[in-house]
């Protein structure tokens, strides 16, 4: 298994249907990747009828917050998705976007948690998640570094496992948003371990981010890209899940697994097969003077001079004559 952790994003992708919610996690689990995340909304602990849409998706919702409201799960509702998690081997992850979404998520039992970009700057929030002494897991996007600098000296006054994913808070995120560089910098800057959070709806945008360094991939994840939701057009499907997990279980192997390009000496049988020997392209009399156009080089290796070697007959003199396509050998030239 890949050793970098990743997290099926569900969102709100669930649409506040519990049932979908615990289809989602039976799904995810058959993926193969480490946990699932969620969204704990406690509507009127995390926003008010202010709150405009970030996107205008839904038609039966009049306000934001109403949207929310439709998305909170109880507490028993929400202790038997952690249950649900624990029996498939899914870590149960989720987001809180209040102080008291915390309170909730430590009674249900969650081991980290993650912090959306848009509460970065919330060190409320922050000061609370400190205080369960829980890894925590920041998302970049909407942040720049000065910002993210602030953010880090505040968890690590409160000396919090923290790490950090770049982000772009775009949905969906075309490649010329996917900030890939930013791994690295973030890498540099803080030295934590770091991450990626995608929103792009392709495979390849988290392998790469995996090849330059993320530890940490965390990408949406939806049955169906034409379903109800603000998110469903910035996911991955689960057939494409399981292939993005199956590639990186992979890469994981190949970037574990370096080649010593020094010693070749495994490849001496095949050397002997697919290299080769010079031979004459033409039948050529004794005597005469061998020059480029009279050569080839055919295989196998080891029946006559090596092609490497071509340069050393030119202008050299046959002994004896040569028929077409006979190859060339040192006794063969004065």
């Amino acid at each position: 298994m890949s050793s970098v952790f990743t997290i099926a994003e569900i969102g709100q992708a669930h649409d506040g249907s519990l049932g979908m919610a615990h289809a989602y996690i039976d799904a995810v689990a058959r993926t193969g990747v480490r946990a699932i995340k969620f969204q704990t909304h406690i509507a009127d602990a995390e926003s008010s009828s202010f709150e405009p849409f970030r996107v205008k998706f839904s038609r039966q919702d009049k306000t934001r917050i109403d949207y929310w409201r439709r998305m909170e799960f109880t507490e028993e509702q929400w202790v038997g998705l952690k249950e649900h998690c624990d029996e498939v081997g899914l870590e149960f992850i989720s987001s809180p976007f209040s102080n008291a979404a915390v309170e909730l998520l430590e009674r249900i039992g969650v081991k980290r948690y993650k912090v959306g970009s848009g509460e970065v700057n919330n060190f409320l929030l922050l000061e609370k998640i400190s205080r369960t002494n829980k890894p925590v897991i920041i998302s970049s996007g909407m942040s720049s570094f000065a910002e993210l600098d602030k953010t880090t000296d505040f968890l690590r006054s409160r000396k919090s496992d923290f790490s950090i994913l770049q982000c772009t808070t775009s949905y969906p995120t075309r490649p010329e948003q996917y900030g890939l560089n930013v791994i690295r910098e973030l890498k540099e800057r803080y030295g934590v371990p770091v991450g990626f959070s995608d929103h792009s709806a392709h495979i390849e945008t988290c392998l790469a981010a995996f090849v330059l360094g993320a530890e940490i991939l965390e990408f949406h994840v939806v049955f169906n890209k034409e379903m109800f939701g603000p998110d469903t057009k910035s996911s991955l499907t689960m057939a494409e899940t399981s292939q993005l997990q199956q590639a990186l279980d992979k890469l994981a192997v190949a970037l574990d697994s370096p080649i010593n390009k020094t010693d070749n000496s495994a490849f001496a049988e095949l050397k002997s097969i697919f290299e080769k020997s010079l031979s004459v392209n033409k039948s050529l009399p004794a005597g005469h003077v061998i020059s480029f156009e009279d050569l080839e080089a055919k295989k196998p290796k080891g029946y006559g001079i090596a092609a490497s070697k071509y340069e050393e007959v030119i202008g050299k003199r046959l002994r004896h004559s040569l028929d077409q396509w006979d190859f060339l050998n040192v006794e063969d030239l004065e």
